[in-house]
C-alpha cells in the first residue's frame, strides 16, 4: 500500500475493501485509518483519493479498480452512482442478502450484546426491481447537469425525478426508474412532455416559483393505480390542461388526484387533496383483508414482502386466539388488522391522527370488530392509567421509526411485562439500542431479517422476546 499527494489531494493505492458500512460505503483500513470508499465493496482492491478526513477515518473515492470483487455486477440502470438510491446495483444480489443480514448480526452482538442462536437466514425479496408500491418525484427548474454536460444559453434546465443526495435545490432528471413497474415510467415521461410542451414552469426551490412541484404515483397487489399531481403557483387553465391530459392519456389511473402546495415544504399531510377523477383511493390486499390507502396513508412500499413481514410478526406471537394485543405505531393498522383474526383484541397506537382513522375504516371495510384505535405521542398515551383500562397486554408488537423507540416507551414496556414482545425494525442500530435495556428482562428467541429494500442497504428485521421467568 502507497500513499502520496497529487495537487493536495492525498491517494491511497491498492486499498482492500473488507467490509461495507450501514451507508453503503465499502470500508477498508490502513495502519491508522478506516476508510469509507464510495462505490467500493467487499473483494474490491481500489487506488483511492481521500476527499474528507477526520481524525481516525476518511472518505474517498475510488480512483482506479485494481482488482473486482467477485461480488461485482454491472449495474443495470443509467442513473446509477448519480441518484441516491440503489447504491447495491453493482453488487450481486447474494452478497447483498449476505451484508445485509451482517449488518444486523453485527448491530445486536456489538451493541446490544446477545447471543443469536435463534438467528434465521435472511428471507430474500422474491422481485429485486420493480418493487416498490409508491414513489416521489420532483420538479425542478435546477437540473443536475451530467458528467461532460455543458451549460449553454440554450440548455434545457427543467427536471422532473430525484433530489441529488446532498444537494437539495439540484434535481436528476430521471428516464427510467427500475423501482416501479410501468405504467409508473410512462406516466412520469408523459407529464414532463406535457409540461415542456405547453410551457408550464417547474418549480424553483430557492424562489418558491413556478406551477408544478411533485408527483406521486401509488400502485397496488390489486392492479389498482393512483396518481397525485401537486401543483404549486399554477392558475386554473393549467391545472385542468395537466389534469386531463394524465385522465386521457392514462385511463386505467383509478385514483386521479391533485393538491396545490404554496408551503415552503413538500408535505402534503395538511393539504387539501381534490379528487380530479375516479376514486380518492385504491385498495391493498393481504390474505383477503382490504386495505383503503389515501394519498396520505402509510403502507409498507413492498407489497409483497409486506406480507411476508407481518407472516413473520404473527407467527413468532404464536397467537393461540385468546390474546390481548397492543400494536404500537400501528400507523393505517395494517398490522392489528391482519393479527386480528387470531387473538381476542387487537389496541393500536399511533402519533399520526389521519393515520388512526384509516386504520379504523381498514377494521370497518373488513367487518373487524375486535380492535381499538387510539392517536397520540407513544410515550404520554402508553402511560398505567391507559393498561389499568384497556387491559395488560399479553403480546405487543412494536414496529417504530428509524430512530428506534422513545427511552421512555421502552422503559414502560420494562413495568408492563407482556409475555412476548414483537419487534419489527427498520434500523437494527436502533433497534439494538432498545434491547440493550429490554434484555433485562427479555430473552432474545427468534431473529429474522427480511430484505424490503433489494438494490439498497437497507433491511428489516423482527425480534421474538420472551419474558424471562424470575
Amino acid at each position: 500500500m502507497r500513499t502520496y499527494a497529487v495537487k493536495e489531494k492525498k491517494v491511497i493505492e491498492n486499498v482492500t475493501i473488507i467490509d461495507i458500512a450501514e451507508e453503503g460505503k465499502g470500508v477498508g483500513k490502513t495502519d491508522d485509518l478506516v476508510i469509507f470508499v464510495e462505490k467500493a465493496i467487499p473483494g474490491d482492491v481500489v487506488d483511492v483519493e481521500i476527499y474528507r478526513k477526520k481524525k481516525n477515518f476518511a472518505e474517498a473515492k475510488i480512483l482506479n479498480l485494481v482488482k473486482p470483487s467477485g461480488y461485482r455486477t454491472e449495474a443495470f440502470c443509467q442513473h446509477f452512482g448519480v441518484c441516491g438510491g440503489c447504491k447495491w446495483q453493482h453488487m450481486l444480489y447474494d452478497a447483498q442478502l449476505t451484508y445485509k443480514q451482517k449488518s444486523v448480526t453485527d448491530a445486536l452482538q456489538r451493541l446490544a450484546k446477545v447471543e443469536l442462536t435463534g438467528m434465521i437466514p435472511i428471507l430474500p425479496s422474491k422481485f429485486t426491481s420493480y418493487y416498490r408500491n409508491k414513489l416521489e418525484y420532483t420538479f425542478s427548474n435546477k437540473r443536475w447537469l451530467n458528467d461532460g454536460e455543458i451549460r449553454t444559453d440554450d440548455t434545457d434546465m427543467n427536471a422532473l425525478g430525484y433530489h441529488i443526495p446532498g444537494r437539495f435545490d439540484k434535481i436528476l432528471n430521471i428516464e427510467h426508474c427500475y423501482l416501479q413497474a410501468d405504467p409508473s415510467n410512462q406516466i412520469r415521461n408523459g407529464v414532463r412532455e406535457y409540461a415542456l410542451k405547453y410551457g408550464m414552469s417547474f418549480y424553483d426551490v430557492r424562489e418558491h416559483t413556478g406551477a408544478l412541484r411533485n408527483l406521486i404515483i401509488r400502485s397496488s397487489s390489486t392492479g389498482q393505480l393512483m396518481v397525485i399531481v401537486v401543483f404549486a403557483y399554477a392558475d386554473g387553465e393549467q391545472i385542468e390542461g395537466m389534469m386531463q391530459f394524465v385522465a386521457d392519456s392514462f385511463p386505467h389511473i383509478t385514483s386521479l388526484l391533485y393538491i396545490v402546495n404554496q408551503k415552503k415544504n413538500d408535505t402534503i399531510f395538511d393539504q387539501e387533496v381534490i379528487t380530479y377523477r375516479g376514486e380518492d383511493h385504491i385498495l391493498e390486499e393481504m390474505e383477503g383483508i382490504k386495505f383503503r390507502i389515501g394519498p396520505k396513508s402509510f403502507y409498507q412500499t413492498n407489497s409483497e414482502q409486506a406480507l411476508h413481514l407481518y407472516e413473520i410478526a404473527r407467527d413468532f406471537a404464536g397467537f393461540k386466539g385468546d390474546e390481548l394485543v397492543y400494536d404500537l405505531y400501528t400507523g393505517a393498522g395494517t398490522i392489528a388488522n391482519f393479527i386480528a383474526a387470531h387473538v381476542k383484541q387487537v389496541v393500536g397506537i399511533e402519533y399520526v391522527p389521519q393515520a388512526i382513522e384509516d386504520a379504523k375504516v381498514n377494521s370497518f371495510i373488513n367487518n373487524i370488530t375486535n380492535t381499538k384505535f387510539f392517536a397520540g405521542d407513544m410515550k404520554d398515551v402508553l402511560n398505567a392509567d391507559f393498561v389499568t383500562e384497556h387491559g395488560k397486554p399479553d403480546v405487543i408488537i412494536t414496529d417504530p421509526p428509524r430512530a428506534g423507540m422513545h427511552a421512555d416507551v421502552v422503559a414502560r414496556l420494562m413495568e408492563i411485562e407482556a409475555k412476548k414482545i414483537v419487534y419489527v425494525s427498520c434500523n437494527a442500530a436502533t433497534q439494538a439500542r432498545d434491547l440493550l435495556v429490554l434484555k433485562e428482562k427479555y430473552d432474545v428467541v427468534k431473529i429474522q431479517p427480511v430484505d424490503m429494500f433489494p438494490q439498497t442497504q437497507h433491511v428489516e428485521n423482527v425480534l421474538l422476546l420472551q419474558l424471562r421467568i424470575a
